[in-house]
Parts: structure tokens; C-alpha cells; sequence
């Protein structure tokens, strides 16, 4: 598979999430921006089980897991809220490149 955007890997996130009726009014699991914020902060502390007791990573693909479900709540957040995740990354960067870290004040 060739390299995918963050438009590109949002739309088959909507396409999974449609196809397993979590859209719908009456869905178990409502993706709202709350619910997917809760879970994407749940997903991001099941990484840090990986580095609980030790620095090494003991599963990669177990890993990549993890950090492949806090992408998709990620991608799902920003979309379901109207941000342009691509252009919010952008301009952080920027921000990040005249920011100064360490220094003491």
C-alpha cells in the first residue's frame, strides 16, 4: 500500500466507524467528542503499560497497536470536530520552531 494522507487515513476511520453503526442515534458507542476524547486518553495510557516496569520495548507489534488506536481516535477527534488535523499539526510546528525549551527564567 503507498503512502496515505491524513485526509486519506480519516476516511477509511469514518468508513470503519460507519460500517459498525456507531454513527447511528442509537449507537452504544456515540461518537461524540467528549466519548472520543475519554478514549483516546484511554488508549495513550495503554502505551505507557508497555513501558511500565523498563525502557525496552518488549512487543513491537504490539506497540504499533496501541499507537495505531490513539491514531485513529486522533484522526476521528479532529474530524468529528471540524479541525483540519493537517493544518493544525503545521501551524504547531511552526509555533514549536520559536519556542525555546530549557531555558531557565
Amino acid at each position: 500500500m503507498g503512502k496515505l494522507t491524513i485526509g486519506d487515513l480519516t476516511k477509511q476511520m469514518h468508513e470503519l466507524v460507519k460500517s459498525k453503526g456507531w454513527y447511528e442515534k442509537d449507537s452504544k458507542r456515540p461518537q461524540t467528542p467528549r466519548n472520543l476524547a475519554v478514549s483516546l486518553s484511554i488508549e495513550a495510557a495503554e502505551i505507557l503499560e508497555h513501558f511500565q516496569f523498563g525502557e525496552e520495548i518488549k512487543d513491537v507489534d504490539e506497540l504499533g497497536s496501541e499507537l495505531a488506536d490513539v491514531a485513529l481516535y486522533l484522526l476521528q477527534l479532529a474530524s468529528v470536530s471540524g479541525i483540519d488535523l493537517e493544518e493544525a499539526v503545521l501551524k504547531k510546528i511552526e509555533v514549536n520552531k520559536k519556542r525555546e525549551w530549557d531555558v531557565e527564567k
